[in-house]
């Protein structure tokens, strides 16, 4: 029982269980307590669902010896781009308030009318750039959302690191 509890492939599904866990939270605090999502919001719940899916796949793979590497340092890539990604949103959220950036274009206008902000890349870079929204701090538990973020990001990272290293050959 222990050994099923600690390997590769259910850390992986559990992983995947936890991604979901945390965007049907996203979801409730938007739709049931009010708390709109900024862009970067957004871009980290689409990095958890990246980082679910991912572990969906690893988990369904059951990857064997160097494969669980593979897997494990491409999860472990998404949750560092996660953890960036959180920690750009604390440094805006941190920021006095008289230099957190002004607040820009929704992000589904941004998305609609990207040709006019430089492609993909020019709204991701306004993206991480931040805005005034960015900035609102909302606690759940005492810490805000991001921080959250983080905090899972980390988690989830290190978890799938550490059960590529324990899985026996």
């Amino acid at each position: 029982m222990t050994r099923l509890l600690t390997s590769f492939r259910a850390i992986c599904l559990a992983g995947f269980v936890i991604c979901a866990a945390l965007i049907a939270f996203a979801l409730y605090a938007q739709y049931q307590l009010g708390m709109d999502p900024c862009p970067l919001c957004i871009l980290q719940r689409v990095v958890f669902i990246g980082l679910g899916l991912l572990f969906l796949v690893a988990g369904a793979h059951g990857p064997r010896a160097w494969g669980r590497w593979v897997w494990a340092g491409l999860i472990a890539l998404v949750a560092a781009i996660g953890v960036g990604i959180s920690w750009r949103h604390l440094w805006i959220q941190s920021l006095p308030p008289d230099q957190v950036p002004s607040c820009g274009a929704p992000l589904g206008y941004m998305l609609e009318t990207r040709g006019a902000n430089g492609g993909f890349v020019g709204v991701l870079v306004k993206v991480l750039s931040g805005s005034g929204e960015c900035a609102k701090v909302q606690p759940i538990l005492g810490l805000s959302m991001p921080w959250w973020a983080l905090i899972w990001f980390v988690i989830l990272g290190v978890a799938v690191l550490w059960a590529a290293a324990r899985a026996r050959r």
